[in-house]
């Protein structure tokens, strides 16, 4: 291990437990609490009680039966199992001949396996045929291969990077079955059957074949267990809602386009007439209109359902070359950094050279890390490292010089920040799992010196946020972070700086605003996959506020991810100082719009320069601008001092 690869051996966090409570990432349509079996029925020898919401089966084979029929649907239960655990949960449940036949997930060990069973008259598996398995971002199989063929094998991927000597990251979510109550959600769409063991611990994909059955869903207890379980929920999943739509107070949008071009958007003078333009994926929209745009690649719009932006993950806009005129710099996870060159006032397509090959984050950030006055690209690289990169001085357009930050190790895709943690004028490095520290040497003497930090959580998805914010929430002189937890899952915390006053070590505190809908969040607002967040000061009060927004089936449209089709919301949470709050603060909620939500990336900055903030949003259903109209609605600034006298 290096010299400079420093850890602080104290906590440097101070918070709740890494998960969240358990629960059901969809908003139930029942969950039973009942001590009767009323509006269930059940089939085979096993004998079935319910007793305030616990339901125990035993005694032999069987099942209990919901009374009502679903084709899709999901169903989340604790379990508990007492001796042997042979249990599982079985959907689609429809008549053939004298039995049944379904889909059924069955716990089987430390393993989640899913089968197409035949039940006879009395409840016993007569048959069971094991699904093949359907990967994770899809919700219709691809089809079998023909008799005889099989598909081929495909690369496993690399391996993770092991953690740096010394190193504690933080936990997953333990494998397998534990002690006690264990939790499991079940969603059958379509062709596709997902199931989570303990939101992490265990998980299972496969083809269901036959998307036209339909039938109940039932627990199930084995012959010589012993079951119980508790916090039954089931929805039907087929329903999706659409909430009528709402500009919040103090905004107004305009709708540049309706099609799918990126996740992020950048904002400069790309012409030289004094006006702010956005470009957002292939187009820039011309200012102050906006109306006009002209393309700096050739443009494709990319299928909402199926398809990943494979230029516009990230857009950034900054004069790379020194000629005066803004450039862009586009990012993706496994396709690099794309530098377009500004044609100088030419109404042409832009040059473009590919400078950065290797980026495993998500989300890119630039920043001026070493005091030049140049910005500098921050990313998590694909071989496993912190990284920053700065164009050649002898040639923009050539690769991009990389300095390494950190040592190599498995830092998460999600979360990337930069800002003066320790307050000694050098600009610092997060991300999900820490802070890294600029020396008095300078940015380019590496590796920096690492705190681990938990900002972010493991469940089923990746631990980590978006753009990380670095401010004084609390008004106590030090720099706090502000950060989603998971950018497709849950979660929204502000990490309170302590500082020792003798050593001078610094530690965090962590307040969460919010979590899944069964956690208590700030104003009652929550939402999944929180993948855009931008700081700026919102209501002009001198004090930055965080925007945090949705990106709808974060990934691909299927259930893949927690709560995908929820409304696609974006809010902007005030930071209200309050000395009654834990940490002396809280952010609250307001919503700027509930059908646009976010991209990988939001942008806020004044469009016009009338001194309000503005939001700008790339998302599937387009491209969005929220004008901002009021430094402070009303309603907003009663909140905030009823807030405060809490």
């Amino acid at each position: 291990m290096k010299a400079a690869w420093i850890l602080v051996c104290a906590a440097q966090l101070t918070m709740p437990l890494l998960y969240a409570e358990p629960g059901p990432t969809f908003i139930p349509d029942a969950t039973f609490h009942g001590s009767t079996l009323a509006g269930w029925h059940t089939l085979g020898s096993a004998s079935w009680s319910a007793d305030r919401g616990e339901i125990t089966a035993k005694g032999g084979e069987g099942w209990l039966v919901l009374d009502k029929p679903y084709q899709d649907s999901a169903l989340y239960t604790s379990f508990r199992c007492t001796g042997p655990c042979n249990t599982g949960i079985l959907m689609r449940m429809e008549k053939r001949g004298a039995g049944s036949t379904g889909v059924m997930l069955a716990v089987e060990g430390d393993a989640l396996v899913s089968y197409r069973v035949m039940i006879d008259a009395s409840g016993k598996i007569t048959s069971k045929a094991k699904l093949r398995n359907a990967g994770g971002q899809a919700r219709y199989a691809p089809p079998p291969p023909p008799p005889g063929a099989t598909r081929p094998v495909r690369r496993a991927p690399a391996p993770l990077p092991e953690a740096p000597p010394g190193v504690t990251l933080m936990p997953h979510p333990a494998r397998g079955l534990q002690p006690g109550w264990n939790q499991i959600e079940v969603l059958l769409d379509a062709e596709i059957i997902r199931a989570f063991l303990n939101d992490g611990g265990g998980e299972a994909s496969a083809a269901a074949e036959n998307m036209d059955e339909y039938g109940p869903m039932a627990l199930y207890v084995g012959p010589g267990s012993e079951v119980s379980f508790k916090d039954v929920a089931w929805k039907n999943i087929a329903i999706k809602s659409h909430p009528d739509e709402v500009v919040g107070a103090g905004f107004r949008m305009q709708r540049l386009n309706e099609f799918f071009y990126g996740w992020s958007a950048a904002a400069a003078d790309f012409n030289h007439d004094g006006k702010m333009d956005i470009v957002s994926g292939p187009f820039i929209y011309y200012g102050p209109s906006f109306r006009d745009s002209s393309e700096i690649y050739p443009n494709e719009a990319y299928n909402t359902s199926t398809q990943y932006p494979a230029k516009d993950w990230i857009e950034r806009a900054a004069d790379f070359n020194g000629d005066g005129w803004p450039d862009v710099l586009t990012s993706g996870r496994g396709v690099g950094a794309e530098l377009y060159i500004n044609p100088a006032g030419e109404q042409r397509r832009w040059k473009h050279y590919h400078v950065v090959d290797s980026i495993l984050g998500e989300e890119t950030i630039i920043r001026d890390i070493d005091g030049d006055g140049k910005p500098e690209l921050i990313y998590t690289s694909g071989d496993g490292y912190i990284s920053f990169a700065r164009p050649d001085p002898k040639d923009v357009s050539a690769k991009w010089i990389i300095h390494h930050v950190s040592e190599r190790g498995p830092w998460p895709p999600h979360g990337i920040g930069a800002g003066d943690i320790n307050q000694d004028g050098r600009i610092d490095i997060l991300d999900a799992e820490g802070w890294w520290e600029q020396p008095a040497s300078g940015a380019d003497t590496v590796p920096w010196k690492f705190h681990p930090v938990a900002f972010g959580r493991w469940a089923r998805t990746s631990a980590g946020g978006c753009d990380m914010a670095v401010y004084d929430v609390n008004g106590d002189g030090l720099p706090d972070v502000v950060t989603t937890l998971q950018s497709h899952g849950w979660g929204l915390a502000w990490f309170e700086q302590k500082r020792d006053k003798a050593t001078g070590e610094i530690s965090f505190v962590r307040h969460d605003v919010m979590g899944m809908h069964s956690d208590k969040n700030a104003g009652g607002v929550s939402f999944s996959q929180p993948h855009g967040t931008a700081m700026a000061d919102i209501d002009g009060d001198g004090i930055p506020d965080f925007v945090v927004g949705k990106r709808v089936f974060s990934h691909l449209d299927d259930f893949y991810d927690p709560d995908p089709y929820g409304p696609a919301v974006l809010y902007w949470y005030q930071t209200v100082r309050n000395p009654k709050a834990p940490g002396g603060a809280e952010l609250v909620p307001h919503l700027i719009h509930n059908r646009s939500g976010a991209g990988s990336d939001i942008l806020v900055t004044d469009l016009n320069g009338d001194g309000k903030a503005d939001v700008v949003v790339a998302t599937r259903s387009g491209t969005y601008i929220f004008w901002g109209e009021a430094k402070t609605p009303s309603h907003t600034k009663k909140a905030a001092k009823q807030s405060a006298r809490k």
